[in-house]
Order: C-alpha cells, then sequence, then structure tokens
C-alpha cells in the first residue's frame, strides 16, 4: 500500500488528487439539498466518483475522494465531528475500488475496464467492486456515527449502503465506457503515471486472499451489525429519523467495527496491485 504515499511525490497525481477531490465535491454540494438524514446524508449521484475514477486513478481517487467528500461536508453545512468518518469511509471507497480490480479470482474478468471486450464479466467484476466499496463505505462512517452516539449503526449503514450501491452501480460502466478509453490514451491512468517501484505487484494465491478477504469483511460487516440493531438492540429497518437521533454508543457494534476495520486493512494489505498486470498482458 506505499503507493497512498508515495504517489505525493508525482504532481501529476497529486494534480489526479485535486481533481478527483473537486469533482466530487462539485456534483455533490447540488443534492445535499435532497436530504436523506438531516445533517448527515442526502441523495447521492456523485458516489459513482470514487469507484471509477478509483479503478481509472487509484491512490489519487482514494485521497480525491475523502478530500472532496470533506469540502462538501464544509460548503453544505454538514461539516462536525461525523465529518472524520466520512473522510475515511470516502477513502476505504475510492481505495477498494482499484485494489479489488483483478484480485477476486474466479470473478475478475482480467480485462480492462473500458467495456469493449468481455463485458459480461466486466460488468460482473465492477458490480462486485461497486458492491462492495459501498459497503465498505457505508460500514465505516455507520460505526463512528455510532461511536459519537449520533445514529445507529444499523440504520445508517443500512441507508447508506443502499444509496452507494444504486448510483455506483447504475452510473458506473456507461461512464467508465465513454470516458476509460480517453483517460487511456491520455496516459493518465494510475499504472501509466505511477513508477513501477511505486507500489507492490507481486501476484499469487495471496492476492487473491486479500481481495475476497476484503469483499467479505464488507459484506458481513454490514450485514452482521444490521442483524444486531434489529435483533438485539430493537431497531427495525424502517423507522422515523427523528426517533434515533443520538441514539448509538452501542458497546457490540463498537466492538464489531474494530474487528471489521482492522480486518479490511489486514485484507487489504495482502490485495496486491494487479491493475497494471492486466495492461501488460
Amino acid at each position: 500500500m506505499r503507493e497512498l504515499l508515495t504517489m505525493w511525490r508525482d504532481t501529476r497525481m497529486i494534480m489526479l488528487t485535486a481533481v478527483v477531490a473537486a469533482v466530487y465535491a462539485a456534483v455533490l454540494i447540488p443534492f445535499n439539498a435532497i436530504v436523506i438524514i438531516p445533517g448527515l446524508t442526502s441523495v447521492r449521484p456523485a458516489n459513482v466518483f470514487p469507484v471509477i475514477f478509483g479503478i481509472m486513478f487509484g491512490p489519487a481517487a482514494a485521497w480525491g475522494s475523502a478530500i472532496g467528500n470533506l469540502i462538501s461536508d464544509i460548503f453544505s453545512g454538514q461539516f462536525g465531528a461525523g465529518s472524520l468518518g466520512g473522510f475515511v469511509g470516502n477513502f476505504a471507497f475510492g481505495f477498494v475500488s482499484y485494489r479489488l480490480w483483478g484480485n477476486l479470482g474466479a470473478l475478475s474478468s482480467g480485462e480492462e475496464p473500458d467495456f469493449r471486450g468481455n463485458s459480461g464479466r466486466q460488468l460482473v467484476e465492477y458490480v462486485i467492486i461497486a458492491v462492495v466499496g459501498s459497503t465498505a463505505c457505508a460500514a465505516i462512517i455507520a460505526w463512528w456515527l455510532d461511536i459519537l452516539g449520533l445514529f445507529p449503526f444499523s440504520v445508517f449503514a443500512t441507508i447508506v449502503t443502499i444509496n452507494n450501491t444504486l448510483a455506483s452501480a447504475v452510473l458506473g460502466p456507461p461512464l467508465l465506457y465513454l470516458v476509460y478509453p480517453r483517460i487511456k490514451e491520455m496516459g493518465l491512468l494510475y499504472p501509466d503515471v505511477l513508477r513501477s517501484e511505486d507500489y507492490d505487484t507481486s501476484a499469487g494465491a495471496r492476492s487473491t486472499l486479500g481481495g475476497y478477504g476484503v469483499a467479505a469483511t464488507a459484506i458481513l460487516w454490514v450485514v452482521i451489525g444490521v442483524a444486531i440493531g434489529v435483533g438485539v438492540e430493537g431497531f427495525g429497518f424502517f423507522v422515523s429519523m427523528g426517533s434515533v437521533f443520538n441514539q448509538g454508543g452501542s458497546t457490540i457494534q463498537m466492538a464489531l467495527g474494530a474487528v471489521g476495520f482492522l480486518s479490511l486493512f489486514a485484507f487489504s494489505f495482502l490485495a496486491r496491485e494487479r491493475f497494471s498486470q492486466i495492461r501488460r498482458n
């Protein structure tokens, strides 16, 4: 994962980070008026960007997504203690997206995400990554809000997972079809910008295990957390938003989140970068 730090030595990667942050914030801010949970989340079609930018721009998209979400919070009046969770969650959204492409074993297409070749397999791989990135982002933010006692994990994680997944899974394939070839021609895909020594390309079973581990951790974290919220804490799937404000601080959700967060980090470390190898084949 050293590319997350070494990318800051490259002017082009810094510029891509700024572009991702600006585009993400520019599309987030107008839709913040369409509120789902006041002060916490809104309708977010911009959530497609951490996934497609993550696949194309790698670590620049992870940082850019985190910064862009923070800018959106500031300009929309949502900035507060919960913004730290938003920063980390959106960072993970972009990070998971580029880290998983090619690392899902039989579920990977082994192709670039241009949706021009074996587009059926590319679509399957893309949707899986969109779902995993969406759940990882939702779990981290919901865990942080629960720790702060602002909102219960199960309710927030459910809403954000659905919100993220709809935007990224539906809008992503046509956008990649349109922009990926042009970004490739411009030489701005992250394997073309970063130096080969900036990231670890060693492949193998360990890398695939890491990809599967990230996917399983993100999904199980949300599923188990929601089950605890419904079955143990008594929060239904459909509740009045006002009735659950300033509720949270569940010890069991804190413990589950700690395990989930550390597992995401550990499996992400195992999942090596494979996009550059796919491009060479």
